[in-house]
């Protein structure tokens, strides 16, 4: 099983990548991430990384999710980057499990990839609105699951988000 985590050049939230990464790594997964930049970013609450390789370069098929963590940096450098859109619908075509927390929500909303599917996102008012907009049924707080469209909340979920990933993950390989 692999991931390809998408990571904001800065301004991620710690614990929406930190988390899930760590605890697919325990469970076997084989975690990339993937950065517009190959420089180290900085979290909002300071911890830093540096991205395995730059997302221009990664196939897409030879993963089987696709996480985007959260945090001021997600609306920052990826809403509206053209290159991560493409990314998001590339793996939601392709079947991939799409994983999204908190501000990234907006990212499938963007891609076009939840019209009809039960989401979360970030509790302000204009996430969820644009949430819905994008045709999205919005299920409120929690780590919601609906076919290969994974949302969370935010940091409180962070763990539940990663439970969620791993099993949809495990039910692929039954």
């Amino acid at each position: 099983m692999k991931a390809l985590f998408i990571l904001a050049p800065g301004n991620f939230r710690d614990e929406e990548f930190f988390s899930p990464k760590e605890k697919l790594e325990k469970a076997g997964v084989c975690v990339t991430v993937a950065g517009l930049s190959m420089n180290e970013s900085t979290g909002m609450l300071g911890r830093k990384t540096k991205p395995d390789m730059l997302l221009k370069d990664a196939s897409i098929e030879d993963y089987d999710v696709l996480v985007l963590p959260g945090g001021r940096g997600s609306r920052e450098y990826l809403i509206d980057n053209d290159q991560v859109i493409t990314a998001v619908r590339k793996a939601y075509e392709k079947g991939l499990i799409v994983a999204a927390i908190c501000s990234s929500c907006m990212i499938p909303a963007k891609a076009g990839i939840v019209k009809g599917k039960k989401a979360t996102c970030f509790t302000r008012p204009d996430d969820m609105q644009n949430l819905k907009n994008a045709g999205a049924q919005y299920m409120g707080e929690g780590a919601i699951v609906d076919g290969n469209l994974i949302t969370a909340t935010g940091p409180v979920d962070s763990d539940r988000f990663a439970d969620r990933i791993i099993e949809a993950l495990k039910n692929r390989k039954t």
